[in-house]
């Protein structure tokens, strides 16, 4: 990956770069306004497609599942998202939202049992919702954090228990729920409601000190659930809520000595990754006390 990178082909600096489904082919993204498309075949890559359009550096590229097609979303500070879709080799632009007034900072596709779905995170203090359905592509935007939204990450498909709870219909646990984090200092988990046909702030989690820069909902649907939170205070928080409880979180802080940028579970949903400003990124684990214990740390 790093040779990947280090050859992009980018005139500035990489800002993601992110594997599909099959990790086949890699996309990554600029502040040189492009995105480049490369496919992998075990040590070796080749560059394919350079997209361009976007007016501004790119800070975020994502793949929606393969059942989608080829699909890879993208979002900048000119404020756009936009939709690429590959069709027999070539690469086209499919949709262009622009409703947003100031950066996007992070997209997030949903779990693909919820259907095609999109989160934005915007510094304009809003989250919009783009769906692919019946050959369209719809959107619902709404205020989420005054001062701006940093990230946004999608909840399992299935809540926590569902699977070992008797009598529990899968249909009716497929709930679409996201949390996202902003310059306000405050985590919030919104959820969609059929009645009112929009998403609301079930949630709001609050203990950080500075902004939250990330925000990362565990894929794991065992008996919690995890949010994992990193932020300019120099922590991190884990908020756990556990399946007879839904509504009640709880959190451990762990201590950094710089700022924090990211987090990101394994697909498992136990082992937790953070980076931040001090150029390391270490991995954490919950240990039979519950308590969270680094098990690694990796210099960049």
């Amino acid at each position: 990956m790093s040779q990947v990178i280090s050859n992009s082909g980018h005139d500035d600096m990489v800002h993601d770069a992110v594997l599909d489904y099959y990790g086949r082919r890699l996309a990554t993204c600029s502040s040189d306004k492009t995105i480049k498309i490369f496919e992998i075949d075990g040590e070796t890559h080749r560059l394919t497609e350079t997209l361009k359009g976007h007016e501004g550096a790119v800070w975020c590229v994502s793949w929606a599942h393969p059942k989608y097609g080829n699909i890879l979303a993208s979002s900048s500070f000119d404020g756009k998202v936009f939709i690429w879709r590959e069709q027999n080799g070539q690469w086209t632009k499919v949709f262009d939202f622009g409703l947003h007034t100031a950066s996007v900072n992070i997209v997030s596709w949903a779990p693909h049992e919820l259907g095609c779905l999109l989160a934005c995170a915007s510094s304009d203090g809003n989250v919009s919702v783009l769906e692919f359905a019946d050959n369209s592509w719809s959107h619902k935007i709404f205020p989420a954090h005054i001062i701006g939204v940093n990230a946004v990450s999608w909840a399992p498909s299935t809540s926590p228990g569902s699977l070992v709870s008797a009598g529990s219909g899968i249909g009716k646990e497929r709930e679409r729920k996201f949390v996202s984090g902003g310059s306000d200092n405050l985590v919030k988990i919104w959820e969609w409601s059929s009645e009112t046909q929009s998403y609301t702030n079930t949630t709001t989690l609050s203990g950080h000190t500075d902004w939250v820069r990330d925000v990362a909902w565990a894929p794991t649907i065992l008996q919690k659930s995890y949010i994992a939170s990193a932020s300019q205070d120099k922590t991190v928080r884990i908020w756990t809520s556990d399946a007879a409880h839904p509504g009640e979180w709880k959190s451990t802080t762990l201590n950094f000595d710089s700022v924090l940028w990211r987090v990101s579970w394994s697909l498992s949903g136990n082992v937790l990754a953070v980076s931040g400003g001090d150029n390391k990124v270490s991995l954490w684990k919950e240990n039979l006390k519950g308590e969270w214990e680094c098990v690694k740390t990796i210099e960049e």
